[in-house]
């Protein structure tokens, strides 16, 4: 097996689906059955020369130290792995007795130490043997995989780390239903990467230079790992002093989990930095800072059984949801506050966190939403935001975004929001029946559909994209604003109740007529009772402002910042529309009726 920076061979998964699973097991199932025997290769591979110093040390002291002494004093035979296995059998032997493949199978798996053991549990792994000795394939699959060379010396641990991430992208396409929920497409953590990290190149060039990179809902560990790559291959590829790259990661689903572990595992990277849990009521990280962080929450995902966990921390001035909550049935901005407080305030920090469109304008001034878009921008940490072209995901094709958050700006972003409109389109042309044809500006359309994914991302759009970041200048897709030009007081405007042609008083004030109140939004740069003379008493002469009920509200309407004019289109077209409509209907009903 071959690799290079970023094309690597994963033939042999196909090989052995079509030698092996293909009538055993579905399309989408393949991966369940190649992900955990791509570990356990791996890591007999790697344990091969160290297999009979681990036995010996084995039965030196298994007799004789308490099984928690004995994993350091088994770990330390290895030379410095995290894993090894004390069984007699390697995936070799065991096809010298094809009559006991079963229980010898077993007993080697049960060699390896609990760490890896528990990994293959949250696989599910027994299932999949399960499976392959019903259907008389358990001794087939591991003939086969033991013809794929994973040793040292054939793949590094950076190399392993590509083909894994690449088992992982095939597997889950296989899986349109299910792709998204753990898996983000390769080409959104590609853009995500370059405006991340580019900026960093000096700071990443730099002798003895140690980062670390977090996901706190990082499914099976891709955001980190390919983030890990591109600073490797990509940011610091001519640099011959490369930077320590140190990732973590937090999941609660159980078995993206043990394929992020996995991962780390096989890659050389240390898998109790992948923990299990919820990172909001179960934060396993707590006090920890990063200097990166990625991801790419669930959309919409409700936090009403962590409810009161969550508001009773929002309660503390220290606590991470201090600024405020979001309403119970969406977690995205919950998930942003908890990466904030992980910001490194010595090393400055960098965080990318891909949302819909929700937590840009959702809730009302005074509102939970509202009051954390205010902390996040009037403490100057929102730097970037870019808008996705539709339909990258796989499942979803509503308008996603990318937010980019740091504690470090430079002098020029100092006070500065960039928007960049990476969603515009162009007409190309029209079609046959006179329609507009329109085109993605920074996308392409898929040769295949992928679930909801029909578009996506080529280098060349993300070379565009990261120049208009790079050059911060306005054009037409990008915006810059002012930090304030997001807020808004929210002024509520009260008008006399009248009753038989008379104000009626209350203590010797007009009393306000409710079912006549309403609200104004007016920018934080605008000067209250101007715009109220303005804008509000020409109208309702005897209206006046409650002060007592006025919010500072903040919302980011890209609506609004990149829209452009579009005359109506003439009563013509419109006519010719009507009548190619009516033509349509009424063939689609003689099909019905003939």
């Amino acid at each position: 097996m071959s690799t290079n920076n970023n094309k690597v061979d994963v033939g042999f998964i196909w090989r052995i689906t079509d030698d092996v699973l293909r009538d055993a097991f579905k399309k989408n199932e393949i991966g369940d059955v190649l992900l955990p025997f791509v570990v356990i290769r791996r890591l007999d591979c790697m344990l091969e020369k160290v297999n009979e110093n681990v036995r010996k040390s084995y039965n030196d002291f298994r007799d004789k130290v308490s099984e928690d002494n004995l994993d350091p004093i088994l770990k330390k035979a290895t030379g410095g792995l995290t894993y090894y296995n004390t069984s007699k059998h390697t995936l070799h032997s065991l096809k010298d007795e094809p009559q006991y493949i079963e229980i010898n199978f077993n007993n080697y798996l049960n060699g390896f130490n609990a760490e890896v053991r528990d990994i293959l549990e949250s696989f599910q792994f027994d299932k999949v043997i399960a499976r392959l000795v019903k259907n008389r394939l358990l001794y087939e699959m591991i003939d086969a995989i033991c013809k794929i060379d994973l040793h040292q010396d054939t793949i590094d641990n950076h190399s392993m780390g590509y083909v894994f991430e690449e088992l992982i992208r095939v597997s889950n396409e296989q899986s349109n239903e299910t792709a998204g929920e753990h898996f983000t497409p390769r080409d959104v953590i590609a853009l995500m990467n370059a405006i991340i990290f580019t900026p960093e190149k000096d700071e990443l060039s730099k002798t003895g230079i140690i980062r670390t990179i977090f996901d706190p809902a990082c499914g099976t560990g891709g955001m980190v790992n390919l983030g890990k790559n591109f600073v490797l291959d990509e940011v610091c590829k001519d640099n011959p002093n490369k930077p320590t790259i140190l990732t973590y990661g937090q999941e609660l689903n159980e078995q993206s989990c043990a394929i992020a572990k996995s991962e780390a595992l096989i890659s050389g990277e240390n898998p109790r930095d992948v923990k299990h849990g919820n990172s909001f009521t179960d934060d396993q990280f707590q006090g920890k800072k990063f200097h990166y962080m990625m991801a790419n929450p669930p959309y919409g995902v409700t936090w009403k059984k962590d409810k009161n966990f969550i508001e009773n921390e929002a309660l503390n001035p220290a606590g991470r949801f201090y600024a405020g909550t979001p309403r119970t049935s969406d977690g995205q901005l919950l998930f942003l506050q908890h990466m904030i407080s992980k910001m490194d305030e010595k090393n400055g920090s960098r965080i990318g966190v891909v949302t819909n469109g929700s937590p840009l304008f959702t809730g009302d001034a005074g509102s939970g939403e509202s009051n954390i878009r205010k902390w996040i921008i009037e403490n100057d940490w929102l730097e970037c935001i870019v808008a996705l072209p539709k339909d990258l995901f796989y499942n979803t094709g509503i308008n996603t975004y990318i937010w980019f958050l740091t504690n470090k700006k430079t002098k020029a972003r100092k006070g500065k929001v960039q928007l960049i409109n990476a969603n515009a389109s162009k007409v190309t042309g029209t079609n046959a029946k006179g329609k507009e044809e329109i085109e993605h500006i920074f996308a392409r359309s898929n040769k295949k559909s992928l679930g909801n994914k029909r578009n996506e991302l080529t280098q060349e759009h993300i070379n565009a994209l990261i120049e208009i970041y790079t050059n911060f200048e306005e054009n037409d897709y990008c915006k810059i604003y002012n930090n304030d030009d997001f807020g808004f007081y929210q002024l509520t405007i009260e008008q006399p109740l009248y009753k038989d042609g008379k104000k009626v008083l209350s203590k010797g004030n007009p009393k306000p007529d409710s079912k006549k109140r309403d609200k104004e939004n007016v920018p934080l740069t605008e000067d209250i009772e101007n715009y109220f003379t303005k804008e509000v008493l020409p109208h309702v002469p005897d209206a006046w402002i409650d002060y007592d009920k006025t919010r500072i509200g903040y919302e980011i309407n890209f609506a609004k910042y990149f829209y452009e004019y579009k005359g109506l289109q003439p009563a013509a077209e419109i006519k010719a529309d009507i009548i190619e409509l009516e033509k349509d209907i009424a063939t689609l009903l003689n099909d019905l009726l003939a």
